[in-house]
Formats: structure tokens, sequence, C-alpha cells
């Protein structure tokens, strides 16, 4: 049975998160399609075709797709699963995939299987309970199970693909919800979600003044994003989307640097699986010493600048 991943794009290009998630499906077996829905989606569709291992793009091109809401690609995807037949259907763990796909869990009356990190059979997944702590492997005897993927536990998929793309009807527009407005914060830095180098701050830094000073001088030198803390987030010194944690960004880079964060356990979840974790804290019991490959007990407003210099 043909196994489908629900890309995730912004019309123009697929998101990274579709590539991890690809090659999570290929664990699953060979038969891999992508559904691409959206409005003048024919680039990401095209870049879809692309990807190693998927044999058929099929493409929903309408308005009522354009912004992705979620009752309008729920409605799709239960259509499109019914008369496909697929045993699996996939989706990254991310803000798009947690929207769409419970709704497509419940309208087929199937369990979710959510943030999964493994897949032992083509029944049993494993996926991270208690904030990471612990890891729950799950089977399902659903006819068709609905999975939202954890990306960072899955290397992406090569391009050398050339699957055929199929364009099929668009459902209905419900008109259930409208978007009156999206404000994104644009960034010359990499996206967070998919930067090899992460610098994140915390509580420690004081305020959003601080924040800056101190940190961006240093994401600068070595090409990084920036992330914070829950705490730095709802002490109003960066946006929300900077957030990496349990609430926020699971993330893991080639390199991790924590500044001023104490390591809560929420915030541990989102980035222990980072390859090298280096945490910078004037607390020599800090939480995040535990998961630090390299840590130094120090100011950081002394300690920053100096390693900016050195770099």
């Amino acid at each position: 049975m043909p196994i489908l991943v629900i890309a995730e794009h912004d019309n123009a290009a697929l998101k990274a998160a579709t590539l991890n998630t690809v090659a999570a499906a290929a664990k699953l077996g060979a038969d891999i399609e992508v559904l691409v829905a959206g409005s003048s989606c024919g680039a990401a569709a095209e870049a879809a075709a692309k990807l190693a291992g998927v044999a058929k793009v099929k493409v929903a091109d309408a308005a009522a797709y354009a912004e992705q809401g979620a009752e309008n690609l729920a409605a799709l995807l239960v259509d499109v699963v019914k008369t496909g037949g697929y045993s699996h259907v996939l989706a990254p763990a991310t803000t798009f995939g947690k929207n769409v796909l419970p709704r497509v869990a419940a309208l087929l009356d199937v369990a979710q299987i959510s943030d999964i990190v493994g897949i032992e059979s083509a029944d049993t997944f494993v996926r991270p309970i208690y904030a990471g702590n612990a890891l729950a492997t799950v089977k399902s005897a659903d006819p068709v199970k609905v999975i939202t993927v954890r990306t960072t536990a899955f290397d992406p998929v090569a391009q050398g693909g050339s699957a055929a793309v199929e364009a099929i009807a668009a459902g209905p527009d419900l008109a259930q919800s409208k978007l009156v407005g999206r404000e994104l914060t644009k960034s010359a830095r990499p996206e967070l979600g998919a930067a090899k180098i992460i610098v994140s701050g915390g509580r420690g830094l004081g305020s959003g003044d601080n924040y800056r000073a101190v940190l961006e001088p240093l994401a600068d030198k070595l090409g990084a994003a920036m992330g914070a803390s829950r705490a730095a987030v709802d002490a109003g010194f960066v946006p929300n989307d900077y957030q990496v944690g349990q609430t926020g960004k699971i993330v893991a880079p080639q390199l991790y640097v924590a500044v001023g964060i104490s390591g809560a356990i929420q915030h541990l979840a989102g980035m222990k699986d980072s390859k090298v974790i280096v945490a910078i804290n004037k607390d020599p019991e800090a939480p995040i010493f535990q998961v630090a490959d390299y840590g130094l007990v120090a100011d950081l407003f002394e300690t920053v600048p100096q390693l900016v210099s050195a770099l």
C-alpha cells in the first residue's frame, strides 16, 4: 500500500522539514507519494518530484489552499486518503503538521501517533514522552497510521528523483476560517529550525537590549541562527519564533551555544540532540551543564565579548 507525505511549503518552495519526513516515510516502504496542496504551487511540486525515493507527486492547486488553512486541507486529505488506499499518512511535527494532522486523524477515526523519532516496523514507532526523558514504543492497529515526524531524528533525503506529477481535483472552500494577516520576522540569518549553528540566550541576559548587544556579534561571527529559552521569550527579550524547547522549536544543529540558560527540562527537550552543546553560565549547578559537551562557568557579559574577539 502506498505511503502519503504531506508537503510543507510556501507555494514557491518546499520547507526543509518535508525532506526529513520523506526520509522517515522511506523506512516504511518504497511506494511514497507526496501531496502538495496550495495555490500556484507548481514550483513546490516540481521540487517534491526531484526528491529521492518519491514515486508520485499529487498536486491540488486552488485558491482555497493558498494560506494552508487546516480546515480545507484536512477535508482534502481525508478524501485523498480514502480514495488512494494509503497505509500511512505522514507530516512534519512542525506548527503546520500539528495544525492539520489531528483533524485528519479525527475525521478518519484513528489515533494520531505524534512526534516519532524512530520506526521499528510498519505498525510500531518510537516517540519521546515526559519532555524527552523517556521513549515510548507505540504499536497501532489502525487501518491508516496518521503520523507526525520529529524532523531532527531523520536525515533529509537527497535530490535525484524524477517522480510523475499528477494534478488532482481540489475540494470545496469550507470558508470556516480566514487569514486576516501574517507578521513574519525577517532576518538575514539562517532559519532557526534548519540552522547548523545556533546561539541561544536565556533569562541570564537580563534584557532584550543585552540579548542583542551580547549575542548578535557572536551569531554574526559564527554565521548562526539565534534562539532563546522560554523564559527569555516570556520576558519579552525576543519574539516567540525564537523559542527553542518543548513548546517552541525542536532543533538539532551541529553546534548549539547556550548563553545564560539554566536548562529547564522543557528547554533541554528541544535541543539536547544537538551534535555539540556549549554552555556558558555563572551557576555551576545549572542543569544545562548535564547535557553540555563543553561548559564554562563564568560571567557571560565578560566571556562572550572575549569569545567574539578571539573569533
